[in-house]
């Protein structure tokens, strides 16, 4: 017989489970980042000798920004890694709803939420606040840490397999090495000419006051999406 939600004792006993089990996926989640942000800290720091051997001064560091992000800056580009403080369940269409995993327990379904981006670093440097950012990765982490990992081919493809795909300190390497990697390839494309050719005295004004000159590494170009959708196709 179902359960009379109408008595208090019943809704104060429902919502003591969701919101524990809430705060048990906001925990594992808040364990992960903080190893990740060991790992990208151990990595900046591990190579730092090197990148100072080279002829000119390169961007290369670590800065933690709090609890729930930090950056990598290397080069031209940076890195941010934040994490979400609420909880989400994957839509019902989505295609770890459909595993067996899921199916034989429901709760495994609610997920902690780490997303990368990466902007440029003049971006931040030179007070640009109308440049573009991009998301090129969310990973997604229940309370038993199996993970599902969307973003661009190179970051999201290997980390997909939600029901068998459990986390730990190789993987966590392997999601943050991806990323560097995948952002070291994505480089700054020029827009159109066309785009560019007629200009205002009062816009060039403006773009000489504030530097304000919109820069992303695909503006003037229709950015394609590559990343792994819902129904687990590119």
């Amino acid at each position: 017989m179902d359960q009379d939600l109408t008595k208090p004792s019943e809704l104060v006993k429902s919502f003591i489970r969701k919101a524990s089990l809430k705060q048990e996926v906001y925990h594992k989640t808040l364990e992960v980042f903080g190893q990740f942000k060991t790992e990208s800290e151990g990595f900046i720091s591990r190579n730092q000798a090197n990148v100072g051997k080279t002829k000119y001064p390169l961007l290369f560091e670590f800065r933690d920004r709090g609890d729930f992000q930090f950056e990598l800056r290397f080069g031209s580009d940076i890195l941010i890694f934040m994490m979400h403080t609420n909880v989400f369940e994957f839509p019902r269409d989505h295609k770890v709803m459909k595993t067996d995993y899921i199916r034989q327990d429901k709760l495994r379904s609610y997920c902690g939420n780490i997303m990368i981006f990466n902007f440029l670093s003049d971006s931040f440097k030179y007070n640009r606040p109308n440049d573009l950012g991009y998301l090129i990765g969310r990973l997604f982490v229940n309370r038993e840490l199996h993970y599902f990992l969307e973003g661009k081919r190179e970051v999201g493809m290997p980390y997909n397999d939600f029901p068998h795909a459990r986390l730990n300190l190789k993987t966590i390497r392997s999601v943050i090495y991806s990323s560097i990697l995948y952002t070291i390839n994505f480089d700054l494309l020029t827009p159109p000419f066309d785009d560019l050719k007629e200009v205002t005295q009062q816009e060039m004004q403006s773009q000489l006051d504030s530097m304000s000159i919109r820069t992303g590494k695909r503006i003037g170009f229709r950015f394609q999406a590559d990343e792994i959708g819902p129904n687990g196709k590119l």
